[in-house]
């Protein structure tokens, strides 16, 4: 299992950004696709972004697909999301996941495939 510690997230105006960090420990973080979901109060838990293992491949739900912006570095064993543009309906508290598969990357990680989840971290958009 991996153990995963979401931080970054805070009070912040509309249109201004954010990066979340997500601090991988445990297997090995190279080899597995990585993702963030996002849930919002009385909302379901939803797909935000995913990266494969070796960073070179993204995918982005189209809510936010051109102002997130996912990333790794493996020699870090660290995720980054880059929030530009926040809107107040990106108000939500924002998951870190795992693939629960080494090297399978499907575009679009789904909560079936995921092994290991964050804490979570409480991102708020004022108007």
């Amino acid at each position: 299992q991996v153990q995963l510690v979401e931080s970054g997230g805070r009070l912040v105006q509309a249109g201004g950004s954010l990066r979340l960090s997500c601090a991988a420990s445990g297997r090995t973080f190279s080899s597995y696709t990585m993702g963030w979901f996002r849930q919002a109060p009385g909302k379901e838990r939803e797909f935000v972004a995913a990266i494969s293992w070796t960073g070179g491949y993204t995918y982005y739900a189209y809510s936010v697909k051109g102002r997130f912006t996912l990333s790794r570095d493996n020699a870090k064993n660290t995720v980054f999301l880059q929030m530009n543009s926040l809107k107040p309906e990106d108000t939500a508290v924002y998951y870190c996941a795992a693939d629960r598969e080494p090297r399978r990357y499907n575009g679009v990680l789904i909560p079936a495939d995921v092994g290991s989840w964050g804490q979570g971290t409480q991102v708020t958009v004022s108007s």
